[in-house]
């Protein structure tokens, strides 16, 4: 794999994760949320939820990244199927990462979180929207994130990336 997309909601530490991942595997990391527009950051901020059309410029700009880096692990919410789809467009060797967590957790992470424009009043709305990867959906895996640190989360994603080689 040489694109690595660590999703879920808001809270579920896809940036903590995917840049710990990235260093672990020696590739390049991004966190999608640097690459909003200044108009989508003031509306989460003000607790209003992004619509597809908001997304959509976003999501083309990060679909472009895999060119301007060989190895690459991309922290994105990647809430829905469409989106992902999108996201590995150009990117054949891809592998979504979906790090699954308890919603009174997320809460609790969120609640703890500081200095990030995205608020727990937000959180309903994305898990509203979350469309969970499933069935004939792109190349991924769900690693349960309930009660595990970091290490162990990297841990089993890099032995999903070792079963993927098999």
């Amino acid at each position: 794999m040489s694109f690595i997309v660590v999703m879920g909601v808001s809270g579920c530490g896809k940036t903590t994760v995917g840049s710990e991942l990235a260093r672990r595997l020696g590739f390049h990391f991004c966190d999608a949320d640097d690459f909003h527009s200044e108009e989508n950051k003031q509306k989460m901020a003000n607790g209003v939820p992004l619509t597809d059309d908001d997304r959509l410029p976003w999501l083309q700009t990060l679909s472009q990244l895999p060119f301007r880096h060989e190895k690459l692990v991309l922290a994105c919410s990647a809430l829905k199927q469409q989106y992902r789809r999108i996201l590995a467009e150009h990117s054949p060797s891809h592998l979504f990462v979906f790090l699954d967590v308890p919603g009174e957790e997320l809460k609790r992470r969120l609640c703890t979180r500081q200095g990030h424009y995205f608020k727990v009043n937000m959180l309903d709305s994305q898990l509203a929207t979350l469309e969970r990867p499933h069935g004939n959906d792109l190349k991924y895996v769900i690693v349960d994130c309930s009660h595990k640190g970091v290490g162990d989360v990297v841990n089993a994603i890099v032995e999903a990336l070792e079963f993927q080689k098999q």
